[in-house]
């Protein structure tokens, strides 16, 4: 402990020498080491301007160092001056034209500037000097990949994998690519040989689940997972995604033990909060629900899904005025997210608002229209007021685009039935019945009377006699 104090003194002094003397114009000469450490500190503090001038200053020192050199070329690419940094990149090249760390940062420069050829060129100029020849493998897939090269790119993160079974990032884009081009279930095979290979290896075991999971089979999945964790305790991506898994097949008590393992091993975020807390709005513990939303923005003020989460418990509660204040906080940070402005319509509704609860209603639609449920309550909030053609209006105009819906059809059949105008109604019953005979009970919601309800059930039970 005291050792490390000192040497965070020794660094502090270092600094404030370097700073006065940049101040005065008055610089003298540096040890090599103690530039990078200079470096390295405006480097971590994000201080990218401050770790370019010093950089300078020591290449002027030191024309020769090619790590010098490499540090400057990485800080310029970290400001986006890509020339500048493939033009430092080749003065170090010159001087020692065989660096493998060379290439790669060559081809990570052309990569994030979309140039796939020049960055796949480079990285496989790298491959022969390189002992990384997994991340060189990995990072010639990612080119091909955001080339849309998908197959070209499964190749490249196999042979990555074939060097190392554990290599994280190439078996998630892996996974990615074989569901992009529709291999997920022949990949199943492919991963089980290497957890025959080795059965200890936690990762191949990890995105065995990841495609179990992607495939809908969430209890293989889960199986999967499972085996990663008891392989590696402290495995948190892996008890996370079991959280997914178990909230897939409504096991929402041991997704509560999923996501409160991961926040044990890996510490607070906003992300695990937020699933924890959604784990708990399904098993009904609101409270307990808004306790994990709340923590999770406390964490990230922006992640609109806890703000909403929020605001659903609270409605869920029947607690309608509060429930408004944080939807429409979610609804600012994402104002095209049908959802929300669905749940805003539905709380706006049950203050009495119903002017925002229509506008809100209608922007939905306008968002998801293809959306059953949004054209359901919308057009019921006219209906309930006595306006029935402005509610026909909109189940007729939702039926134009999407004729097969039956609910829409049982709905038109009540709205029309209501306004008296009988043969239209019957006409969309006729409709609604042949796509989906069952539904026709929720008619009877419509109409409490039971001699209407009779006569429903006559029309309906003819048309099943008719239609056997």
């Amino acid at each position: 402990m005291g050792e490390n104090f000192k040497r965070k003194d020794e660094l502090n002094t270092l600094i404030k020498n370097f700073e006065k003397q940049l101040k005065n114009q008055s610089l003298e000469f540096y040890q090599i080491e103690e530039f990078e450490e200079i470096i390295n500190h405006y480097v971590e503090l994000g201080k990218n301007k401050m770790a370019l001038r010093a950089c300078s200053i020591a290449i002027d020192q030191y024309p020769y160092s090619t790590n010098l050199m490499i540090e400057k070329s990485q800080i310029l690419s970290a400001l986006e001056r890509y020339e500048e940094s493939l033009t430092i990149l080749d003065n170090a090249m010159a001087l020692q034209p065989n660096d493998p760390e060379i290439f790669t940062l060559k081809g990570n420069i052309y990569l994030v500037q979309g140039l796939h050829k020049e960055a796949i060129y480079n990285y496989k100029k790298a491959m022969p000097f390189s002992e990384e020849k997994a991340d060189l493998f990995y990072q010639i897939g990612l080119a091909y990949q955001n080339a849309f090269k998908y197959q070209v790119a499964i190749e490249h993160y196999k042979k990555a994998i074939e060097i190392d079974l554990n290599h994280e990032n190439a078996l998630y884009e892996l996974a990615y690519c074989l569901d992009i081009t529709d291999q997920l279930e022949h990949s199943i095979s492919y991963y089980k040989k290497f957890i025959e290979q080795d059965p200890y290896s936690h990762y191949a075991w990890y995105n065995l689940g990841i495609v179990y999971n992607k495939l809908g089979k969430f209890n293989e999945a889960i199986n999967a997972y499972e085996y990663a964790t008891l392989i590696d305790e402290n495995f948190a991506s892996a008890y996370f995604n079991l959280g997914n898994s178990l909230m897939s097949l409504e096991k929402y008590t041991r997704a509560v033990d999923a996501y409160k393992k991961t926040l044990e091993i890996e510490g607070a975020s906003a992300e695990t909060y937020c699933s924890l807390a959604e784990s708990y709005e399904k098993l009904e513990h609101f409270d307990l629900a808004v306790k994990y939303y709340q923590k999770a923005v406390k964490i990230d003020s922006f992640y609109d899904e806890a703000w909403y989460g929020v605001g659903k418990c609270l409605a869920a509660q029947d607690k309608w005025y509060e429930a408004i204040h944080f939807l429409n906080r979610a609804l600012k940070l994402d104002c095209e997210n049908s959802d929300y402005w669905k749940k805003v319509a539905e709380a706006e509704y049950h203050v009495g608002n119903l002017v925002s609860s229509l506008d809100a209603y209608e922007e939905a639609s306008l968002l998801d229209p293809d959306n059953v449920e949004i054209i359901l309550d919308w057009s019921l909030v006219y209906y309930e007021q006595g306006e029935y053609e402005k509610a026909i209006d909109i189940i007729v105009h939702a039926l134009s685009d999407i004729p097969d819906e039956a609910d829409l059809y049982y709905r038109a059949t009540a709205y029309l039935l209501a306004s008296g105008k009988y043969k239209e109604a019957y006409n969309h019953l006729e409709n609604a019945l042949i796509l989906n005979f069952d539904k026709h009970i929720e008619l009877f919601e419509f109409f409490p009377n039971l001699e209407t309800q009779k006569a429903l059930f006559r029309i309906i039970d003819q048309f099943r006699k008719t239609n056997k």
